[in-house]
């Protein structure tokens, strides 16, 4: 690939025509376009000044429309980064040194140049070198269009984001400093997969455990680590910080200020309309803070366009909050679930793993049908099947290989229809990717234990946009599993689990979970979540009477007369006696 895969204007054209025919030598060459646009060694050698001679005697203006998902690219097109730096300077932003970290095209630096006058330098990195050139080729036309705007120095460096030295630009802290961009939207996963080069340096960033780093939350977005690494490296120096970057983005890094005590104030979610700006439907926005000020652990939301105030997240009183406004009325039932949330069962091989029944056969996802012996197979829901509060019945079966993570799977020799039709497809199960997997027994599967075997459960989504918790029964004389998209609590006895699920769904639950939920979250519930609400508070929340009310229509409705003895329930759940662990 050429390095000058990019749009070169007529005025670009006509400037670099008569540079060429008078100056040979690139010193004296690049001398001149500094001179013009300001920028520092416009070429780094004769060898691309020749290419650019040949491009523009024979295609002036090729450009590339090429796939740029592994860098995360969602260009932002003029008239956003104008409004951008335009509310900047509305806000009192007058920078002398801007830094972009991911220039791209180079829009929000144009824009820069055109907007803030006292600018005296500016940094662009970008690692993919067609659009180190588009960059300089657009801040040349800008300059040739507006012969009279301030030339400052400015550095546009092919580099990797994560792998360039910012201690090398020896900024002073007083000078007053703009940290600007839109980071590459995409997560360290994603790049993973794609076996991308562009990738922060391999470390654990948010400090996660075992486990946890290996199934998920070790996962971040690019522009969370660049936003960090810039953080880290200028929070105390004179100045802001503007990224547009996804709202998870911007949760996440409120959430590490806690720990990470920047010295960060002025926090601010300005919500776009990404659908309008880049096609895409991703909720993102721009965040703003002002650096080298005193720590602030508070975000307010706005609306971009209008700036009207939308909710106000952040850190009280040692806790994490989506919407602060509305804790008043259930601040009280914050702190630690005496149960534990579990997964559902993960599995990673669908197509084997989850049958339908058809009178006694089973059919996978292959149109297979097959015989099983009935021991391993077990009743399955899924998200979908979490919309009604008691859930008796499945569409779905599934395969149960082990009863504890890491148990050997030798034993289904003793199932031999089974463990036939395991061993038949073997392949799809060699070809599951996650390292969860790795070194474990032929046919494993994870999120399983002691509580997925219990009778009965209380479940809810994680992919829905609910609060509401159902109960599940027995099916068949068997425990129904849960996939991985769902949450559960698992009971011996009916009776907790029926006084649990009224607790959950009462009214100060719902609140409580709105304050702490965020909607445009992958999964709005999660563990972290569930895990904050405490039943032992709950249930002094919600008055006796109603809560007797609530547990006799549910024993309607299942046809099970239950009589809870709220005292014993009180006792179980504060010295923690019930096994769910």
């Amino acid at each position: 690939m050429r390095c000058f895969d990019a749009e070169i204007s007529p005025f670009c054209v006509d400037f670099f025509y008569d540079l060429f025919k008078e100056k040979v030598n690139i010193d004296s060459i690049n001398a001149i376009l500094e001179s013009k646009c300001g920028c520092v060694n416009f070429f780094s050698s004769i060898k691309e000044i020749n290419q650019l001679q040949n491009q523009i005697n024979e295609n002036p203006g090729r450009c590339v429309a090429e796939n740029r998902m592994e860098y995360g690219d969602f260009q932002t097109n003029i008239e956003l980064s104008n409004s951008v730096v335009k509310d900047l300077l509305e806000r009192g932003v007058n920078p002398n040194f801007i830094i972009e970290p991911t220039c791209g095209k180079g829009n929000f630096i144009i824009s820069a140049l055109q907007t803030f006058p006292n600018i005296q330098q500016v940094v662009g990195v970008e690692i993919y070198e067609p659009y180190i050139w588009q960059c300089k080729f657009n801040i040349l036309e800008l300059f040739l269009l507006n012969p009279l705007l301030k030339v400052p120095r400015i550095q546009i460096i092919n580099a990797n984001v994560f792998k360039f030295s910012f201690d090398s630009l020896s900024i002073d802290k007083n000078q007053k400093l703009l940290l600007l961009g839109n980071p590459p939207w995409v997560t360290n996963s994603s790049l993973g997969s794609m076996q991308s080069k562009n990738l922060p340096l391999k470390r654990n960033i948010k400090s996660q455990k075992g486990i946890d780093a290996i199934t998920g939350k070790g996962n971040f977005d690019i522009a969370e680590s660049i936003a960090l690494m810039l953080l880290e490296h200028f929070h105390q120096h004179e100045g802001f910080l503007a990224f547009l970057v996804k709202n998870s983005v911007i949760k996440n890094i409120v959430f590490e200020q806690q720990k990470k005590q920047f010295h960060v104030s002025n926090m601010e979610k300005l919500e776009i309309d990404s659908g309008k700006e880049f096609s895409v439907s991703v909720d993102a926005s721009l965040f703003f803070c002002k650096l080298n000020s005193c720590p602030n652990y508070q975000c307010q939301g706005f609306n971009f366009y209008n700036k009207n105030k939308t909710s106000k997240m952040g850190w009280v009183d040692g806790h994490f909050f989506s919407n602060i406004e509305i804790i008043n009325e259930c601040q009280n039932v914050d702190g630690r679930c005496p149960f534990e949330w579990r997964q559902g069962v993960k599995h990673d091989c669908t197509q084997i793993l989850e049958l339908e029944k058809e009178g006694n056969a089973f059919i996978n996802k292959l149109g297979e049908r097959t015989q099983l012996e009935d021991a391993l197979v077990f009743p399955l829901l899924k998200s979908s099947d979490l919309k009604q509060t008691i859930v008796h019945d499945s569409r779905k079966y599934t395969i149960v290989t082990q009863r504890r993570v890491g148990q050997s799977t030798d034993y289904i020799e003793n199932y031999p229809l089974t463990w036939r039709y395991l061993t038949e497809h073997q392949d799809f199960f060699s070809r599951r990717k996650s390292s969860i997997y790795k070194g474990k027994a032929k046919f494993s599967i994870f999120g399983i234990g002691d509580y997925a075997f219990k009778p009965y459960k209380v479940a809810v989504s994680g992919l829905y946009k609910t609060y509401h918790f159902s109960l599940v029964l027995p099916n068949q004389d068997k425990p129904s599993m849960l996939d991985d998209t769902c949450y559960l609590l698992g009971f011996d006895k009916v009776e907790d689990a029926v006084t649990t699920l009224v607790l959950l769904n009462s009214e100060v639950v719902e609140q409580f979970l709105q304050a702490i939920s965020f909607h445009d979250a992958k999964r709005m519930i999660n563990k972290d979540v569930l895990m904050r609400i405490d039943i032992r508070k709950v249930l002094d929340a919600v008055p006796e009477n109603e809560l007797h009310k609530q547990i006799a229509d549910i024993s309607k409705q299942i046809g099970i007369k239950i009589n809870p003895n709220l005292v014993d329930y009180q006792q179980m759940i504060s010295e923690k006696q019930y096994s769910l662990f």
